[in-house]
């Protein structure tokens, strides 16, 4: 079946599917539902969790093992893919395939990933998530549904926006849900009832706007000192590091398509900052996750930095 965001808590009321894929270009929306997702999992007994993030040379039948090999203390396990690109390769398709047709009622599989290019949309991993499960795609906002998204979220927080400062904050955050939904937040804190322009103005002035879309932007245009700030503000406001992390990667994903941007001699480099940065999140090494990013950052942004010896 397929699902939407404002369809999706709905479905969650009434059961839980064996599978679910969860895409789009809106990380908030997303990140959300996939949150929403896993409370659902862990209410319905589903107490162990594994998280596997899904790069061209990931071991799948690891992924196979963590999906099998019960913990001692749990009797139910969410399985998480992590896969940005979407594409899972051959191996891996047949892999989620064999995962999905498992039925396996102690496990229930979660896939998160970016859009799906349309050739992805007919694969046989993603027709058998259709089959068996459920997919929700978060698609973008449009400028003109803006307005009525941000309201929404505005009441859920307990403010209410008049109609100008509503625009402004649309045309402030126009393709950034995640800001937007940041500076609700942030205004929640300082205001209750009625915002205004007036109200609005000076929070956006005031605030420091560290998110994963700035990170991505100061790391394109190669500025290291800003964006290790920015890295440093994320870790400090409490986000994901592997949200910060998936924005690092779709930064390089995209700086290696457009060419010129990432040399081809750096990306083993970059890709190798990657995986121990990913490792450490997992708790695979032995090092502080945070600081791996940091090192991959500066990486990005052309500022080469050692490697640990190895023994």
């Amino acid at each position: 079946m397929k699902l939407t965001p404002d369809t999706l808590a709905a479905h969650l009321a009434r059961a839980l599917a064996p599978v679910y894929l969860l895409s789009g270009d809106e990380p908030l929306l997303v990140g959300e539902a996939a949150d929403a997702v896993r409370a659902k999992a862990r209410s319905d007994g589903f107490a162990d969790r594994v998280v596997h993030f899904i790069d061209r040379g990931s071991d799948w039948d690891d992924v196979r093992a963590g999906a099998g090999n019960l913990s001692l203390f749990a009797t139910r396990r969410l399985v998480e893919l992590r896969m940005p690109t979407g594409k899972p390769g051959t191996v891996g398709s047949a892999a989620i395939v064999e995962l999905i047709e498992r039925r396996d009622s102690d496990t229930l599989l979660l896939i998160v990933t970016e859009r799906l290019e349309r050739e992805s949309q007919g694969a046989s991993w993603v027709r058998a998530v259709e089959a068996n499960g459920a997919w929700m795609n978060a698609w973008p906002v449009g400028r003109d549904k803006l307005p009525a998204w941000l309201d929404a979220r505005a009441r859920r927080a307990g403010l209410s926006f008049d109609r100008a400062a509503l625009e402004l904050l649309a045309d402030r955050t126009e393709g950034n849900l995640l800001a937007a939904q940041q500076e609700i937040d942030r205004l929640s804190l300082a205001f209750t009832g009625s915002i205004g322009v007036a109200e609005l103005t000076a929070s956006v002035a005031n605030s420091a706007r560290y998110d994963v879309f700035t990170l991505a932007a100061a790391a394109r245009a190669g500025n290291a000192a800003r964006s290790l700030r920015i890295v440093e503000g994320l870790r400090a406001e409490g986000v994901e590091a592997t949200l910060v992390l998936w924005s690092l990667l779709r930064e390089l994903r995209q700086g290696m398509r457009d060419g010129g941007r990432v040399a081809r001699r750096d990306v083993p480099r970059l890709i190798e900052r990657a995986s121990r940065a990913d490792r450490a999140i997992k708790g695979r090494l032995a090092a502080n996750a945070w600081d791996e990013i940091a090192l991959f950052t500066a990486d990005l942004c052309g500022v080469r930095t050692p490697f640990p010896r190895r023994n």
